[in-house]
């Protein structure tokens, strides 16, 4: 039976076991170096860093990259790497949602800091790409309320940029939850209460980048099969993860406006500077010996948490209504979530198309999707690009869609996210050669030929 994960420090436990965990005990700045060293680990497909020595920081350790691949998402789950996307889509339905249940006590409440000692710049919050605008909390998870249903709670992604000693600037897409909840609010003159929860068990972290219509709490009730603690906010009313390492509470004022940004996003470029509202803080708690979590912006995680874990199992869903053959569908970091995958066991010379065209009908971000069969590992970009190189003739075996929807960030289209969309059937075709079955060697353990 895997090891329950309950909080960041069970979820540390359990990658310790399975050696996905690295202890980074050099010291290390804040200002890039951080995140330069997390990058280059989640490039390499390496553990995930628990840096344990921050320059000006003696008593902080941080922890990043923690959903960041294929195996820790697993990992996180308490599934196989092949059940990812199948317990995924468990947890989405909401008849399996688990609402939350409230404690008396959080272990945030450790230690408690409000009005004038508040400080942000007594946090570890790094500034993480090159030409970023500033220090920016991206491993936050912002807790809230819809303030017409109070029942209603939501969890979510914000990008919170230090502007002040008790200010933060706070990017808010209107068509999230908390920004329609802020809009009611500043419609009546109103600030809205809300909380960052920081250091969490990784069901809050996948729950938090999904859009559902109900309360992601009870995703990751479901990803966990039980309810998820919370207590409620000793400066707002709020029900928080009770686990959580860190919370900073406050709430959003309204009709207020500063410049944040540039932060890298998930497209592989900076964003711009936006006049979004700010965030004060009126309470900054913490566990003891509490670890800061980060989420290193523009990179594998960022692509996970967003596009991976809450994606596949609509995009699988939408090609198996087509192609019952489907094995797997794989959205890949490296290509922002404008890429698709599709491994399929073909029955029809038309289904790679029919199931393409199914991936871009079910959701506008993929502008590419590449079909292959069942012995390509969707997960290992090689034996993808492989696949593209022995399988795919160009004059034959692609097809455009000009004039297509993405999503508006999407470089390589127009503001409005308008541009062409590629499919691409990278399957075996016997009937125009036969090649006859490809070479493989079985993986061995090296650990017996090299010690």
């Amino acid at each position: 039976m895997p090891e329950p994960i309950y909080d960041l420090r069970s979820f540390l436990s359990v990658l310790e076991a399975h050696g996905e965990l690295v202890h980074i005990t050099r010291q290390v700045s804040l200002k890039h170096e951080l995140a330069n060293v997390a990058a280059t680990l989640e490039r390499r497909q390496a553990a995930a860093p628990l840096f344990e020595c921050i320059e000006g920081f003696p008593e902080q350790r941080i922890f990043s990259s923690a959903v960041a691949t294929q195996k820790r998402s697993a990992l996180a789950l308490g599934c196989a790497p092949e059940q990812v996307n199948a317990v995924m889509a468990h947890a989405l339905e909401p008849a399996n949602g688990i609402p939350p249940r409230r404690v008396a006590r959080a272990a945030w409440q450790d230690h408690v800091i409000t009005g004038e000692a508040i400080d942000l710049y007594s946090l570890p919050i790094p500034h993480h790409a090159l030409h970023d605008g500033g220090a920016f909390i991206t491993g936050g998870v912002t807790v809230s309320n819809d303030p017409e249903d109070r029942a209603r709670g939501n969890l979510g992604y914000n990008r919170f940029q230090v502007l002040g000693r008790r200010t933060l600037g706070m990017n808010i897409n209107e068509w999230r939850d908390v920004g329609r909840f802020f809009s009611k609010k500043e419609r009546l003159g109103e600030a809205l209460p809300c909380a960052i929860a920081i250091g969490l068990d990784p069901a809050l972290m996948i729950a938090a980048g999904v859009k559902y219509p109900d309360d992601e709490l009870k995703i990751a009730g479901a990803i966990r099969g039980q309810p998820i603690e919370v207590a409620r906010g000793l400066t707002v009313d709020i029900d928080i993860p009770a686990h959580a390492e860190w919370v900073i509470e406050g709430y959003i004022p309204a009709n207020v406006r500063r410049g944040e940004g540039p932060l890298a996003e998930f497209h592989g470029y900076y964003g711009e500077v936006w006049q979004s509202p700010i965030f004060e803080v009126t309470a900054i708690c913490r566990r003891e010996g509490a670890i800061w979590q980060t989420i290193i912006p523009g990179w594998s995680e960022h692509i996970y948490i967003g596009n991976v874990l809450p994606r596949e199992p609509m995009l699988f869903k939408a090609v198996k209504h087509i192609a019952p053959t489907v094995k797997a569908v794989h959205i890949p970091p490296h290509a922002n979530g404008f890429m698709v995958v599709v491994q399929l066991e073909k029955t029809n010379p038309g289904q790679p198309r029919n199931a393409a065209m199914a991936v871009f009908g079910a959701h506008l971000n993929p502008r590419v999707c590449v079909v292959v069969d069942p012995d390509i590992n969707i997960y290992d970009p090689a034996d993808v690009t492989w696949a593209l190189v022995n399988r795919v003739d160009w004059s034959q075996d692609i097809f455009i869609v000009p004039q297509a929807q993405n999503h508006q960030m999407d470089p390589a289209c127009d503001a409005r996210g308008v541009g062409a969309k590629l499919g691409v059937d990278a399957t075996y075709k016997r009937e125009r050669r036969e090649y006859g079955e490809r070479v493989s060697y079985p993986p061995v353990d090296l650990s017996r030929y090299l010690s």
